[in-house]
């Protein structure tokens, strides 16, 4: 069975193309959760039509796929919350020079 530090790994591998930060320090990453190798893991968007949203969730499933083993992963895109920037990781928002 897969467990969330498995799954929270394996999602920062995944990076935002345009900002070059993983899903997990972005805050994008909104919910995981696991039933047997069932692991269902619910992502925002940095903004509602992001063009990008269907590549990062299938970017996550490979990733769970490929360090997770035997995890079959689903990943749902949402819009609720909306994002903002203090859902980022205070490194992240460093990296960015949003620290305030």
């Amino acid at each position: 069975m897969a467990t969330v530090d498995e799954v929270l790994g394996a999602l920062r591998e995944v990076l935002d193309p345009e900002i070059g930060i993983n899903v997990v320090d972005l805050g994008l990453l909104y919910g995981v959760a696991i039933d047997g190798a069932d692991v269902r893991v619910r992502l925002g968007m940095t903004a509602p039509t992001c063009p990008l949203a269907e590549h990062l969730a299938a970017s996550a499933e490979r990733a769970i796929a490929l360090r997770v083993p035997g995890a079959r992963a689903v990943v749902e895109i949402a819009t609720d919350p909306a994002w903002t920037p203090e859902m980022m990781a205070p490194e992240a928002r460093r990296r960015l020079g949003w620290d305030t």
